[in-house]
């Protein structure tokens, strides 16, 4: 499981900007503004007013988790490692904020968490981990309540295969396209990539609705750093760019990542 940080011109929080400046900033939030844009809708909806208890699953060091109890949320992290643990305390308690850390990972949150208690789950860059994606989700479903949500960010098989094209690994693409688990091969060090199918057939089997499917750095990961970083205006263009194109039916296949909000009903 891995850290993930996220940044949204649209919050007030910054959302796990804090620190960052100039390019570093702009490119944070050219590759992440689709995915808070749809987190605070989702917040408004849920909570209405009222501080929401959240799971972010394999959390990492709190890049997502900090900015979401700087909003007021009960946030409680669950992560394998005690070094990045160690980070997320380390980084709640700079920001003033409290995050529960808890050691384990998903085939733990029935033992951590009561049934049907979190309002909200994050499982963002876990399910190209786990060994059995659909037994994890399933569990994630379990401690959902009815009427919560569950947040998925997986990577996209099909952006994989252009980026491998792009980069000259034509074999490599040709491999990743046919592959079940969306590898281009032994040393890939990806263990698993969805498509936009598989991941809607996955939400559906573990008992959520897939609400919607959007498109996460559809341009960032191939435009050449010189055309935007460093300009702050031609950064702002480019999260225009990629929220425009997150939405867009042809775009979402070659987004790098792919963002759905799954309802529990």
């Amino acid at each position: 499981m891995t850290d993930r940080s996220g940044t949204s011109a649209t919050t007030a929080s910054g959302f796990g900007t804090s620190g960052s400046t100039g390019p570093a900033r702009a490119a944070n939030a050219a590759r992440t503004a689709v995915v808070w844009d749809a987190l605070s809708q989702l917040l408004s909806r849920l909570s209405e007013g009222e501080p929401l208890e959240i799971v972010d699953a394999g959390g990492g060091t709190g890049g997502a988790a900090v900015p979401l109890a700087e909003l007021g949320h009960r946030v409680t992290v669950v992560e394998p490692s005690p070094d990045s643990l160690a980070a997320l305390e380390r980084r709640a308690a700079e920001s003033g904020v409290t995050v529960r850390g808890v050691q384990g990972e998903t085939q733990d949150l029935a033992s951590l968490f009561p049934a049907d208690s979190a309002d909200l789950v994050l499982v963002h860059n876990v399910l190209e981990y786990v060994d059995e994606p659909a037994v994890a989700l399933a569990d994630v479903a379990g401690i959902t309540r009815p009427g919560g949500a569950v947040s998925l960010l997986v990577t996209n098989a099909v952006a994989g295969a252009l980026h491998r094209a792009l980069a000259g690994h034509i074999t490599d693409a040709q491999h990743l396209l046919s592959d079940a688990d969306g590898r281009w091969g032994g040393a890939d060090p990806m263990p698993r990539r969805f498509t936009r199918q598989q991941l809607l057939e996955l939400i559906g089997h573990s008992g959520l609705t897939g609400e919607s499917v959007r498109g996460v750095r559809v341009f960032a990961d191939v435009l050449p750093g010189h055309a935007w970083e460093g300009d702050a205006q031609a950064g702002q263009h480019l999260v225009d760019l990629e929220r425009a194109a997150a939405d867009h039916p042809e775009l979402i296949g070659i987004a790098t990542q792919l963002h759905a909000i799954a309802l529990k009903r």
